[in-house]
């Protein structure tokens, strides 16, 4: 008996196959400080200051990419960080990739909120002037 799967979902032309990843490579000094920090569960706050971005490679996940630059000029150290097409962000730790998200810092949400929300000013008589035109 022959079974026939549907190709459409397996086959989508134009369109990768596998995902490429974006690499942020952690600078030095936070390095050093990430290294000896204590290893916790749950997703790893990342501050983008802390990254440079690098390559791009495409592999069919986190592990497959670490394995294809493993004997490279440059593998994946712990702490650098895998992003994915969609945003997600996955951080090489001592004990595989685990998720990460980025934080940034109080001031610059601040900005960002009033940059978005705008701002009217009333005279506190409540009278407002007009500008005169001349002819």
């Amino acid at each position: 008996m022959t079974v026939y799967l549907p190709l459409s979902p397996l086959i989508h032309y134009n369109e990768r196959f596998m995902p490429v990843f974006r690499i942020h490579r952690m600078k030095d000094l936070p390095r050093q400080q990430f290294r000896w920090a204590p290893h916790v569960s749950g997703a790893a706050n990342v501050k983008p200051k802390d990254y440079e971005v690098s390559d791009e490679i495409a592999a069919e996940n986190e592990y497959a990419a670490w394995a294809l630059l493993r004997n490279s000029e440059r593998p994946l150290g712990v702490g650098d960080l895998l992003e994915l097409p969609t945003g997600q962000l996955r951080i090489c730790k001592y004990v595989g990739f685990e998720e990460a998200r980025w934080i940034l810092p109080e001031g610059a949400v601040a900005a960002s909120e009033t940059n978005q929300t705008p701002v009217v000013h009333v005279p506190p008589s409540g009278a407002v002037e007009m500008p005169t035109v001349q002819a």
